[in-house]
């Protein structure tokens, strides 16, 4: 089964993807949008990849503050999960993203990647990595 992971930002959109056992992720893409609430592009660039990888779910990061409260970006994400399910008919799981853009930079520094390319890289890495936690905490299929 496999499964899209998202890094829902204000501009830009990381995905990730599932290996087809469900076990790895790895960077898709970042969708690039001009304007905040312009979201037809994205979520048609989204149905076409879980269409195209035979996605049989979403893992949307959930951005909470760090005390677990839920400020603007995250109700911008819970209305975005309610037109990813609307527009795809998939089911939207959310995972809590806190510090995985942090993280993302952490692993392109270490990886020697220069400061004016890593904000090329950093949402696909976000989504690699929200997913990835989300992988790594479902049940194994006995």
């Amino acid at each position: 089964m496999r499964i899209l992971g998202l890094d829902f930002g204000s501009r830009t959109c990381g995905v990730a993807v599932s290996d087809p056992l469900g076990m790895t992720a790895q960077g898709l893409e970042t969708i690039v949008r001009k304007e905040e609430n312009k979201l037809r592009r994205t979520l048609a660039r989204i149905g076409d990849l879980a269409g195209e990888y035979g996605a049989e779910r979403i893992v949307l990061g959930m951005p909470l503050h760090m005390d677990g409260s839920m400020g603007e970006r995250a109700e911008k994400t819970l209305l975005f999960k309610e037109q990813l399910e609307r527009r795809l008919g998939l089911p939207v799981v959310l995972e809590d993203e806190r510090l995985s853009t942090v993280e993302a930079e952490e692993v392109l520094i270490e990886a020697g990647v220069r400061r004016e390319h890593r904000k090329q890289y950093v949402d696909k890495l976000a989504a690699v990595l929200i997913l990835q936690r989300y992988l790594d905490g479902m049940p194994c299929e006995k």
